[in-house]
């Protein structure tokens, strides 16, 4: 077995071995220890301490989150090009300034307690469905169906119409990957064409007939914000990303917990016991299996950490997974512990990056873990549970189980 120091030493983002994407944390804990500043032979490095990404988290005059010069040589002049780089989360001031401003209007405290009855309704009535089939795929069945229907009501788009939207979500985020193959390219290339087709006409027919903006978001979009409004690209692209977004951690957040959960029957009794313990719970889900692993930013500005200076122009991946279990900031960091305070995880990433959507991915996973739970406190798990593969986001693709 290698020594933490080795681990740490030997590993290669762009070379991962297969048991990677399955149980990251033993890597994660050597660089903790023994590389917080690991250097890549691409030249770029990787921080892993908590107190270092909160640093670049809000350092935004040092560390950018442009990524025009890092995805040009990844995906050329590419749908995925455009995409990832006029999204909300992968740029700077004024484009991010003016994305966000927009965004948080649908995401305030009254608009969220606004959408709890109808999300209430769409868990209860998934859950009926699972208790009818007896044996079931928490993912496909549960977890992945809450937020396609969440986001998908915020654009008010059609419900007969969302049928493509969990895999042109999957295909595009999967082009993130620190490795990637011409198929997954050419997929999510197809995807992001065929996604902004979609939009393109939703679009059109929602400024014809425009919705009400205190509950839907695209045609928040669509008006701006105090004078300013969002090009065509911009405004399709970014649609894209809210649909994304939206998806795909929430979908990892409550599968994770589910599994979690029975992992830990010392912790699941104590929820069980106290349902109040929910508001912790979900915190502690998000940390103790982050949906996202990592981040990115580029220094544009020199920087030192832990006596390394690291150059303008050098690419930052952030171990998100890692911090989160940073015993600096989580004593005992491998324990899941419902109740643990505090809790300033980074799952949600930080500074004026933070998540617009963090509130409503909460609020799903208190609602569908919590109503689960009661609705099924003898659950277990059958067969074998079955990771996405993927590094950079943390999930399952199949989670099968008996629910009666």
């Amino acid at each position: 077995m290698q020594s933490d120091a080795r681990l740490a030493r030997d590993f290669e983002l762009t070379a991962l071995p297969e048991s990677f994407a399955e149980g990251p944390f033993p890597v994660y804990r050597a660089l903790l220890e023994h590389a917080p500043v690991k250097r890549f032979s691409d030249g770029s490095i990787m921080l892993s301490r908590w107190a270092d990404l909160d640093r670049v988290y809000r350092d935004t005059t040092s560390f950018s989150s442009d990524k025009k010069v890092e995805f040009l040589p990844k995906f050329g002049r590419s749908p995925l090009y455009e995409h990832h780089t006029t999204s909300l989360v992968f740029n700077d001031p004024p484009l991010h300034t003016r994305v966000r401003k927009i965004m948080v209007g649908a995401m305030t405290p009254r608009a969220l307690a606004a959408m709890e009855p109808g999300l209430i309704k769409l868990v209860d009535g998934l859950l009926e469905r699972l208790a009818e089939k007896g044996e079931v795929d928490l993912i496909e069945d549960f977890a992945a169906a809450i937020p396609v229907e969440v986001i998908g009501n915020l654009f008010n788009i059609p419900h007969e119409e969302r049928g493509p939207l969990r895999d042109w979500s999957l295909a595009i985020l999967g082009a993130l990957e620190p490795v990637l193959t011409g198929e997954q390219q050419e997929r999510g290339n197809r995807s992001v064409t065929d996604f902004k087709a979609f939009l393109k006409e939703i679009a059109d027919e929602r400024r014809r007939n425009p919705g009400d903006p205190a509950t839907d978001v695209l045609t928040r979009l669509i008006n701006g914000n105090e004078g300013e409004q969002l090009s065509e690209v911009e405004l399709l692209q970014n649609c894209i990303f809210i649909l994304n977004a939206g998806h795909e951690t929430t979908t990892n957040l409550i599968g994770n917990a589910l599994f979690e959960l029975t992992r830990w029957p010392d912790e699941k009794k104590r929820l069980q016991d106290d349902p109040e313990l929910i508001i912790t719970a979900v915190d502690e889900f998000l940390r103790f299996q982050s949906p996202n692993q990592l981040g990115n930013r580029m220094a544009v500005a020199p920087a030192e950490f832990h006596g390394e200076v690291i150059e303008p122009g050098t690419r930052i991946h952030l171990a998100i997974g890692a911090a989160n279990r940073d015993p600096r900031q989580f004593p005992d960091p491998d324990r899941l512990n419902l109740s643990r305070k505090p809790n300033k995880h980074l799952a949600f990433a930080g500074g004026p990056h933070l998540c617009v959507g963090f509130s409503l991915a909460k609020m799903e996973g208190r609602i569908a873990i919590s109503r689960f739970l009661k609705r099924f406190p003898g659950y277990r798990l059958t067969g074998m549970p079955q990771r996405t593969g993927r590094v950079r986001f943390r999930g399952f693709s199949h989670l099968p189980a008996v629910v009666q």
